[in-house]
């Protein structure tokens, strides 16, 4: 239930909020980067930490990717979902970052749990872990993009180099999983 209530209501009021915070600070208003910072910073994160696999690396990249943002801001266009702008500029930063260090390496599984409970309330963080270590790399990477930022599948395909078709079956493969995960929690 906490995970359907996250992936119903984050993101999809954020997104004109967003839009109007980057206004802002195309305009030179240098209080609405803290404002973004405060919105995204958790998908942000938890996009490059699945890309670089390294939580130090990921906190760069997250720094470098609001550095981007203030210093591209004026150039942004509003195309539809600001996150997708966003994330495109956290994927970008995070290949760089992968390209200078030459590696790649699987999280551990308690990374990854720190990467899918930074917006869940305390009292539903260990059900979470739990559950987000059943599903595959992939799955929990669209799932979260999902999740925490509100992206389409679509705009997840392109973030992901993925045909449409692979993150819809990856995305419901993996509710499936965690909604038959906590049916099994919730009975005990």
């Amino acid at each position: 239930m906490l995970l359907m209530t996250l992936l119903e209501e984050t993101g999809r009021t954020s997104a004109a909020l967003t839009e109007d915070l980057l206004r802002r600070l195309a305009t030179g208003e240098k209080d609405a980067l803290a404002e973004v910072y405060l919105q995204t910073r958790a998908a942000v994160y938890g996009f490059s930490l699945s890309i670089v696999k390294n939580p130090a690396d990921a906190e760069d990249v997250l720094q470098d990717t609001y550095l981007q943002i203030y210093s591209a801001a004026k150039s942004y266009s509003p195309r539809g979902n600001p996150m997708a702008w966003i994330l495109t500029i956290t994927k970008n930063l995070s290949l760089m970052r992968l390209r200078q260090r030459n590696r790649f390496q699987d999280l551990e599984s308690h990374e990854w749990e720190a990467a899918a409970t930074v917006a869940a309330p305390s009292e539903d963080r260990p059900l979470l872990q739990a559950a987000m270590k059943i599903l595959s790399e992939e799955e929990r990477q669209i799932i979260l993009l999902h999740a925490l930022s509100g992206l389409k599948h679509r705009e997840i395909g392109t973030l992901l180099d993925l045909a449409l078709p692979t993150v819809l079956s990856k995305y419901h493969r993996g509710i499936k999983k965690l909604r038959n995960y906590l049916k099994g929690a919730d009975a005990q």
